[in-house]
């Protein structure tokens, strides 16, 4: 915990590198031989047991006198991204990996609407048409095969509820990494989060065991890469910019999980899924360089944490 307002490293370049730790989420879940929500439950599940001892040590105090109003938002955040995890895995099982993508990366249009209504946080006409080519790059790449209709539209609508959970807990976090420190507001979220999934994995009655040993290795591998260092680093940089970057930067994910899967598995990427990410990165560049502001004092009375 510090306090001072400046952050120890560039909040831009640490999302950026977020996203790239997130980019191994998609090829380590290929890897890992269990069910979807399994997979994420203990991929949460492991990351608490990895952040908790830093969250007690740094912040008990903080945890012993956190308000009940920051408790239930951060337990909300945690079964937001629960929620997101449970409908966007469903609904792979109903419509194509394309289509589910494309409606899924709808969230920052929620994220940007909802930090301007909550947050006055407002995005120049330059960062709206970079967001605006990043979400055209994520249609191109499912355009082929993006489906409505049947079971497909029941896996279309799943996504698409998976795109506002996410967005809700991108939102809440922005407004409680003011008053929560980083460890102290993870390791509450991540904790609501595996929580939920066990849960949801439970009421569908999936085997939370045996699995191989080099699953488990995946299971350890998912906590670490993309959820410490690429959604803790995402939290992390909720204090020093706005949602909208966190969001909007996330749609480089995909176009990360692409390469590394060219690399790992031989996965050739098509001509379409290649104009495409093509595009997410022009119009990342245009709305991350529309959206950098020079440090500035802030008159806000709320505590500054780390």
């Amino acid at each position: 915990m510090t306090n001072s307002t400046k952050p120890i490293i560039n909040p831009y370049l640490a999302v950026l590198l977020g996203v790239l730790a997130a980019s191994f989420s998609a090829i380590f879940t290929k890897l890992a031989d269990a069910p979807a929500l399994i997979i994420a439950f203990y991929r949460l599940a492991f990351t608490v047991l990895l952040l908790a001892p830093l969250a007690f040590a740094t912040g008990r105090q903080e945890l012993k006198h956190i308000s009940g109003r920051d408790l239930l938002l951060a337990v909300l955040s945690g079964v937001l991204l629960a929620m997101h995890f449970a409908t966007w895995v469903t609904s792979l099982n109903y419509t194509t990996v394309a289509s589910s993508t494309v409606l899924v990366t709808m969230q920052p249009l929620f994220v940007i609407a909802g930090g301007y209504f909550l947050y006055k946080e407002k995005i120049s006409r330059k960062g709206l048409a970079g967001a605006g080519l990043a979400l055209t790059g994520s249609i191109i790449i499912g355009i082929n095969d993006f489906q409505v209709g049947g079971q497909a539209l029941l896996g279309d609508l799943l996504a698409f509820a998976g795109a506002i959970f996410v967005a809700g807990y991108v939102l809440i976090g922005r407004s409680l990494r003011f008053r929560l420190s980083l460890f102290t507001y993870v390791t509450l979220v991540y904790s609501a989060s595996a929580v939920t999934l066990m849960l949801c994995s439970l009421v569908m009655e999936l085997p939370f065991y045996p699995y191989d040993g080099a699953t488990w290795m995946w299971f350890l591998m998912l906590a670490v890469i993309p959820t410490i260092f690429g959604h803790t680093v995402f939290n992390w940089a909720l204090r020093y910019v706005k949602a909208a970057v966190v969001s909007v930067s996330i749609l480089g994910e995909p176009v990360g999980a692409t390469i590394l899967a060219y690399f790992i598995f031989g996965e050739v990427p098509t001509m379409l899924q290649l104009l495409g990410g093509a595009v997410i990165i022009t119009g990342l560049y245009i709305f991350i360089t529309s959206t950098v502001e020079k440090p500035k004092a802030t008159g806000s009375k709320e505590r500054v944490v780390s």
